[in-house]
């Protein structure tokens, strides 16, 4: 019982001192604001961001990438080991306890024996038993093995950092391909009425050359037109097709499992964003944490090998019995003490090598730190501005399909009417095709300017950082 008490009070002491992990100071000094200009919205909403886009289809596809992605298995696989090198790295904390219990026999076989044998021909053979309790424990006074486990502790922190990156790429991977698949799927039902389209203005001409009113080129021209729209159309649904087959891959199936996406293009929608301050960066994104918890690692791993350069004092109690009979095995006791003292003095310069490459792992490691933050900067700063600008485009391009809607439809009854030449037709319908498939391109962009937004804030892990941030 005293055992159990003191255990449950070391668990509670541990509990008590552990807390979140102060932020290591990269040296990198975040902006006060962001360049771009930013869009009011809710922080909150980020953390199941994909629910945020008005689509049902999509968070259910969210759900099965989750469950059936093999890339976000293996990282799971990966934190567990992890966890299993901290339980390792903890070990030497904690005095080591071992058993052990012995039967032996020795007999002479042939001839007459010798000194070192314990048997003669007068005793020919000898039975004897011995057990043994014995405990072994190096006093941590360099504090070499605590840093240890401090470092695997941290790797376990950066592996679940690295799950997070993994799992935050693996849904905006969905998202991305959800998208594209729509916008696809849009532009190759735009495509089948531009070619009908096409067809009846081609049908229009027919009649007009067998009337005599058209000429053979222009004929030839509006035929030309056909045979590009026909072409066009076989291109969007391949690059549909495959899209699909990326998102099946995603989702950890073979495309043939999953089902045609039923909703419109035009049904989703993008949430307007609140993106915060650049500081808050440091917290939200994995990527950012987990080289935070590397370099931390780095610096423990420093301690270790300053550690091994030091004096190492060993503890060693036994506990053992023995007899000759295996019934009379407890009524023989006898006890061991011992310790030890050992220092390093000659290795041709081995532990001083092994400390200056894990200072220069640390450099590595806090330049990668910085590198993480600035490339996390550069990245919202991205997705600000493309979001600004095709907002921009989008605003102007919505008057410019509108316009050559009419602008055909103009240039289409006064060809019928004989006051217009082909020509005109010709140029209107392919400013009127281009301006349609240019309004599925935009509107994609922004659709996936918003997904890269979100993975670059973060997405929603921002409050699990904070968690994982706590030492073991």
């Amino acid at each position: 019982m005293k055992v159990r008490l003191t255990f449950l009070a070391a668990s509670l002491l541990l509990a008590a001192c552990s807390g979140p992990a102060p932020r290591l100071d990269s040296g990198v000094q975040p902006p006060s604001a962001w360049q771009s200009a930013d869009t009011p919205g809710a922080l909150q909403s980020n953390r199941q961001w994909w629910t945020q886009f008005g689509s049902p289809e999509l968070e259910r596809l969210v759900e099965q990438a989750r469950l059936g992605s093999y890339d976000l298995a293996a990282a799971v696989a990966r934190v567990r080991q992890a966890e299993a090198s901290a339980t390792i790295a903890g070990a030497p904390l904690l005095p080591e306890l071992k058993a052990g219990l012995n039967a032996n026999r020795q007999k002479l076989i042939h001839g007459k024996g010798y000194s070192q044998l314990d048997v003669s021909p007068e005793n020919r053979s000898l039975d004897y038993y011995d057990a043994e309790l014995s405990a072994s424990y190096e006093i941590d006074f360099w504090g070499g093995n605590r840093a240890a486990r401090d470092s695997a502790v941290f790797g376990v922190q950066a592996s679940e950092f690295d799950r997070a990156t993994v799992e935050l790429t693996l849904l905006s991977g969905v998202a991305n391909s959800y998208t594209q698949a729509l916008a696809l799927r849009e532009q190759a039902r735009i495509a089948e009425l531009n070619l009908k389209n096409a067809q009846n203005v081609l049908q229009l001409v027919q009649t007009r050359f067998d009337a005599g009113s058209a000429t053979a080129l222009e004929l030839a021209q509006q035929k030309s037109l056909v045979a590009e729209q026909q072409r066009r159309l076989p291109l969007v649904q391949q690059q549909a097709r495959e899209a699909l087959i990326s998102l099946a891959a995603l989702l950890g199936q073979p495309v043939q499992a999953l089902p045609l996406p039923e909703q419109s293009f035009a049904q989703l929608h993008w949430p307007d964003i609140a993106s915060g301050v650049p500081s808050d960066l440091l917290s939200r994104r994995p990527d950012i944490a987990s080289a935070e918890a590397r370099l931390a690692a780095a610096q423990a791993d420093v301690t270790v090998a300053r550690a091994a350069m030091l004096p190492k004092i060993t503890l060693t109690a036994s506990l053992g019995s023995g007899a000759d009979l295996a019934a009379d095995l407890l009524r023989t006791t006898f006890y061991n003490l011992s310790s030890g003292l050992t220092a390093p003095i000659f290795n041709n310069g081995r532990l001083s090598a092994e400390r200056d490459k894990a200072k220069a792992r640390q450099d590595e490691l806090l330049e990668t730190y910085r590198g993480a933050i600035i490339n996390g900067f550069a990245d919202v700063e991205k997705a600000l501005s493309s979001i600004r600008g095709l907002d921009e485009q989008r605003q102007w391009q919505s008057e410019e399909l509108s316009q050559a809607q009419t602008a055909f439809d103009i240039a289409q009854s006064r060809y019928q009417a004989g006051a217009e030449d082909l020509l005109t037709v010709l140029q209107t319908q392919r400013t009127l095709y281009a301006a349609q498939d240019l309004n599925v391109q935009l509107r994609l962009s922004r659709l996936q300017a918003s997904i890269a937004l979100y993975k670059a804030l973060g997405g929603g892990w921002g409050g699990d950082l904070t968690e994982m941030r706590r030492m073991d």
